[in-house]
């Protein structure tokens, strides 16, 4: 009976030590996407809070320069409010923004990571040296390379 009250009690304590433990990288989060503020940072909304969220890995025009009008309309037919989850990367604790990937969570579209489909889409291109460990980015850049999207699109002939 005494060791009942003992294992309950060590499970309690554990159950509270989870969680004050800070997030750490590879941790992922469910939310709703509340903003796109930029191509590469939207607002994730976890329920009790929200995190800035940096999308890993890519760069992407900002609004105003060419094509980060339309970078900011992909990203935000992609996750603006819809459910979305990040996988933290690193936190920058200098702008106080979680450094993540971030996967679509819609019925219609499935999952899919917003960085990648965002290189693949030819609005953003992979950043030097940066890509998972699959090598979804090369490859998304590549095609996008290839089909001549966006970035990549050939000059207007004048």
């Amino acid at each position: 009976m005494r060791h009942g009250w003992a294992m309950r009690g060590v499970l309690t304590l554990a159950v509270l030590g989870a969680a004050l433990v800070p997030a750490r990288a590879g941790d992922s989060i469910w939310g709703k996407v509340t903003a796109v503020k930029e191509p590469t940072l939207v607002t994730l909304d976890y329920g009790s809070g929200s995190y800035e969220i940096r999308i890993v890995g890519i760069d992407a025009p900002r609004v105003g320069e060419a094509h980060g009008d339309e970078a900011l309309r992909f990203v935000s037919s992609l996750v603006l409010d819809k459910n979305a989850r990040m996988r933290l990367h690193h936190r920058n604790l200098a702008n106080d923004e979680m450094v993540c990937r971030l996967f679509t969570d819609d019925p219609v579209i499935g999952i899919k990571e917003v960085g990648v489909e965002l290189v693949r889409a030819g609005l953003a291109r992979r950043q030097a040296g940066y890509d998972e460990k699959y090598g979804e980015l090369a490859a998304a850049e590549n095609e996008a390379r290839v089909a001549g999207r966006g970035l990549w699109a050939p000059a207007a002939s004048k």
